[in-house]
This record gives structure tokens, C-alpha cells and sequence, in this order.
């Protein structure tokens, strides 16, 4: 079931909002946590009812391993519980992968059939295996199984994240508070939700319909000339922010309606200044798992290696290229390369991984630089805070390539054209203007129609480039009200301009969005809804 589909937004939702009303508005908590996990489960099963028995064998495992795990710490039993789960998620993320490349070695001609991946595997087991590792540290402070069950299949987040943590979401469902109706948590849940449909039905949507085209005639071996090539790979960098951060709009919107509070997974990531801001301000939820469950852990152990070595720590400012590399890019690839295979079977994911890994190095050795020769770590005058955002932007577009394609050599063949190795076809109409006459003149271009992006496409594009590096982000228009779990609001340059920059509950905010969700519900209903990109993974 698609949060864009009239199933479930004329179906599904007014049905399990109005039964949560009820129980909880007669102070029954835990009928309405019973009735928002059984809800859950529908919503998840509605895709594949097959799949529900897999879930709950994972949460029950899951749970009863924790409560184990929380009275008598064990690190055996914690490496076959979490091994337990990998073996669940490469069962069916990797198995066809792995046979299809072993069959390509070794020439055995087996014939490997595709493994259908359950909806939202690798959300749930990531989930899981926190809550183990919190569980051996004792850090869980909470161990009831409805709570824990609706923690893991919270329908807002279940299918694509935020991913939350065991700690923030206990907690939330074990306040009564939270579980009573309330008309700020109602209006700016809506507001949110209207505001990420629109993301993904009016912006997502119709990038993905340009992109694909492109993308799929380079898997066909097609030599895309330079702008078809970079209008694909623009297309697609802007349709997976509009569709996951608008699926994240919706998901936080969701969870508000029913009073619970989900973390942060999106902060205009395209206004980051270097790599590490962006994956900061990027799939936030995720940043956070792999840093306090795989980087941390691995610091944590060369660091000890090092001591038991008799190497001490380096000081601020100090560090050789030794200790750069076992401390950092070490610690810093390995992390990258769990992220790019979490991400998806295929050796196009791999370098994905390994190339913001890389991104990553070489941010944090130009950071170490700064700080070694005593320089400012970040220039906020204008250009050249520009032209940090550009260049980040450009290495985010590069690794998009191979995150969107089929497989490495459509991502090679599709990189070729944006370097120009395919020549550059100048649209007839853009080649009729004055400056872009003499342009094509002067280095003998070509002039022709193109084949995928016209200039009413290339327009749409710089138009959503401004919007994404311009306007404020949905949650710093609702900076004074509650939304994520958490939330400080980056300060937006417009909102002390124009006050229409930030929501207030008004009739006249009302209307507007009333009309703009009218149009954007009339637009969903109109056509068969599409899957959000991150609900593969």
C-alpha cells in the first residue's frame, strides 16, 4: 500500500485515525497501541500477505533475544543474533547477486531465478540488530513486546524510515500524553503530509519520467551527447530528493497525527558546503546508524590496537599520514562500503559506497589541513560558500549516476557523455539565441532537437535547482510548531524577509493548502500511483 494511493488515503488512513481516536480518547493506551500494531501489520501485508509471518518471526526472535541479552549480557549470544539477521537480509538482498556472479566466473550456466525482497528488510533489520547491541550494553530501558512491536511496524516509518531508535520511540508510546488528540499535532501532520505528496506527485513523479528514458537507452548502449547525459543525471539527483524527502514529509506527518514524534532524515542535504555536511544532512537516520553502530566500533577497536602497539592517540592538528589513514580512511571506506551494499545487490552500489568513502577521506584530509595549518574550517562569505555547494553538489550527481543505474557499464557509458566524450548537441532553440549562437559558431557545435530533455525540461530543472539550494526545507517553514522528533531549524535566509516564508495556523494558510491539496489529490487519484524509490531497499 503507497501513502499516494487513494487505498490509503481515502481508505486505510480516516479508517485506523478514527479507531485510534476512539481508544485513545477513552483512555484505553493500550488497546490503541494493539489497534495502531495490527494496522501495521495490514499495511504491511498488503503489499505480500506471505511476508507478514516473516516479520513477526523476526520481531518475536528479536525480542526474547533482547530480554536475554538484557539480563544476562552475552557476546556470543549477541554475534548469533545479529548474524541471525544478516543471514535473513543476505538470503534475500544478495543470494541471486552472489549466484549470478559466481555463475559469470566460473561459467557453471546455472540458471538463477530472482528472489522477491520483502518491503522494507533492510529498515527493520537494522532496526533490530540496534536494539541488540543496546540491549548487551544496557542501554534498553524498556522491554514491553506491544511496544516493542509497534516500535519495529509503525506504518509511517516501516516501509522506508526515518529508522528510528528503540530509546526515542519507547518512550513516546509509553506516555499517555501522547496518545490524546490534539489539533496542532493534527493540523501540522496534515500540512506535512499534503507537503510531501506534492514533493512526490508533482516534482518526484514527472522527474522520474524524464530520467528513466535517458538512463535506460545508455543500458542499451545508446552515447548519450553531453546535456541528454547530464539531464539525466540532474533529473534523477532532484527526483530522489523530492521523492524521499517528501516520503519523510509524510512519514513525520503521519506519526504526528497519531501524537508520535520520528527523528529528522532530511535537511536541504543539497546546501551542504562538503561530503560530511551532506551525510549529515542527508538520510540523517541512516548517517546516525552507521556511525554509532559500524564507524564507532571500528574507531573504538584501531584505536585500542594502537594503544596495545604503544601508539598513542595523535594530537589536534598532529596526525601523519599513518595515523590518517588507520584513524580515518580506514574506518571511513570500510563504513561506506557497508552503506553502498546496504543499499542494493549490485556492483553499482559497491562503487557508490566506496566513491562517497572517498569523498569522505578526502573532505576530512582537507579538514586535517585546515586545522594543521591554523586556517578557518569553513568560509562563510557568499562565493566562496557557493562554490562549496556547487562542487559537493556536483560529486553528490556523479555518485547519483551509479546509484540510479542498472549496472556499471551503463553508469561508465552515462559518465562518458556528461564528460563530453559523446560531443554536445545544442537544442535547435537554445542555439537560435543570441549568446548560445555564437557559442555553438565559435566551437563548432551541433545543432539538433536532442533526444530526451527539451528546454522546457532544462528550465524545470534550474527552477527546482533554485528551490532546493533557495528555499527554506518544509521543517523550517514549520520551525515554531512541533514536527520531528527533536528538531533545530537551521535558520533560512528568506524567512526574515518574508514572513510567508514560516506556517502559521490561519485561515488563509488554510485555504491555500486546502486548494493545493485538492489539486494535488485530484492529480493522485488521476493516475496509478508509483512505488518511492527507497521502498527496494
Amino acid at each position: 500500500m503507497l501513502f499516494s494511493s487513494a487505498t490509503f488515503i481515502i481508505g486505510f488512513l480516516p479508517i485506523v485515525l478514527l479507531g485510534f481516536f476512539v481508544l485513545a480518547g477513552s483512555n484505553r493506551q493500550r488497546l490503541a497501541a494493539a489497534w495502531l500494531t495490527a494496522a501495521s501489520l495490514v499495511f504491511y501485508g498488503w503489499w505480500n500477505p506471505s511476508y507478514v509471518p516473516l516479520l513477526m518471526v523476526s520481531i518475536v526472535a528479536n525480542y526474547l533475544l533482547g530480554g536475554y541479552l538484557l539480563r544476562k549480557p552475552s557476546r556470543a549470544a549477541l554475534t548469533i543474533g545479529i548474524a541471525a539477521n544478516l543471514a535473513l537480509l543476505v538470503y534475500y538482498k544478495y543470494t541471486t547477486f552472489i549466484l549470478m556472479n559466481a555463475d559469470a566466473a566460473l561459467g557453471l550456466d546455472w540458471q538463477v531465478q530472482q528472489i522477491v525482497l520483502p518491503l522494507a528488510i533492510s529498515f527493520f533489520t537494522f532496526q533490530q540488530i540496534a536494539y541488540l547491541s543496546d540491549a548487551q550494553d544496557g542501554a534498553v530501558v524498556e522491554h514491553d513486546f506491544l511496544n516493542y512491536c509497534l516500535f519495529i511496524t509503525f506504518f509511517p516509518h516501516l516501509i522506508a524510515g526515518p529508522i528510528t531508535h528503540h530509546r526515542e520511540m519507547m518512550q513516546q508510546f509509553g506516555n499517555p500524553d501522547n496518545f490524546k488528540p490534539r489539533f496542532d499535532n493534527i493540523s501540522v501532520g496534515a500540512t506535512l503530509f499534503v507537503l510531501g505528496l506534492t514533493k512526490k506527485v508533482v516534482f518526484a513523479d514527472p522527474l522520474g519520467a524524464r530520467a528513466s528514458p535517458a538512463f535506460a537507452a545508455a543500458a542499451e548502449g545508446a552515447a548519450l551527447p553531453f546535456l541528454d547525459a547530464w539531464g539525466a543525471a540532474l533529473s534523477y539527483t532532484l527526483q530522489i530528493y523530492f521523492d524521499f524527502s517528501g516520503y519523510t514529509d509524510m512519514a513525520i506527518g503521519l506519526g504526528l497525527l497519531f501524537g508520535i514524534s520520528l527523528p529528522p532524515n532530511f535537511d536541504s542535504p543539497y546546501k551542504a558546503r562538503n561530503v560530511i555536511e551532506f551525510w549529515s544532512r542527508w538520510h540523517m537516520t541512516l548517517t546516525r546508524f552507521l556511525t554509532a553502530y559500524i564507524y564507532n566500533p571500528i574507531v573504538l577497536r584501531v584505536t585500542r590496537a594502537r594503544a596495545a602497539a604503544g601508539k598513542p592517540l595523535p594530537r589536534r592538528g598532529r596526525m601523519t599520514l599513518g595515523s590518517f589513514l588507520t584513524l580515518v580512511a580506514y574506518p571511513t571506506l570500510l563504513t561506506m562500503f557497508i552503506s553502498g551494499v546496504w543499499h542494493g545487490a549490485g556492483w553499482q552500489f559497491v562503487v557508490f559506497g566506496l566513491l562517497h568513502g572517498f569523498y569522505l577521506v578526502v573532505a576530512h584530509a582537507w579538514r586535517a589541513l585546515k586545522v594543521q595549518r591554523g586556517w578557518k574550517l569553513d568560509d562563510d562569505r557568499p562565493l566562496p560558500n557557493a562554490a562549496a555547494v556547487l562542487l559537493t553538489f556536483l560529486c553528490v550527481v556523479v555518485a547519483m549516476v551509479f546509484f540510479r543505474a542498472s549496472d556499471l557499464t551503463t553508469a561508465l557509458n552515462l559518465l562518458a557523455g556528461m564528460a563530453g566524450l559523446h560531443g554536445i548537441v545544442v537544442p535547435t532553440a537554445l542555439a537560435q539565441l543570441p549568446l548560445f549562437s555564437d557559442l555553438t559558431e565559435w566551437y563548432g557545435l551541433q545543432v539538433g532537437p536532442g533526444s530526451f530533455f527539451r528546454i522546457l525540461d532544462w528550465a524545470t530543472i534550474m527552477a527546482l535547482l533554485a528551490v532546493v539550494w533557495v528555499m527554506p526545507n518544509t521543517q523550517q517553514w514549520l520551525r515554531h510548531y512541533r514536527t520531528a522528533l527533536g528538531w533545530r531549524a537551521r535558520p533560512n535566509w528568506l524567512q526574515p524577509i518574508l514572513p510567508a516564508m514560516t506556517w502559521r495556523p490561519t485561515p488563509t494558510y488554510g485555504a491555500v493548502l486546502g486548494l493545493l491539496c485538492f489539486f494535488v489529490l485530484m492529480r493522485t487519484f488521476s493516475s496509478a500511483p508509483t512505488e518511492f524509490l527507497y521502498f527496494q531497499f
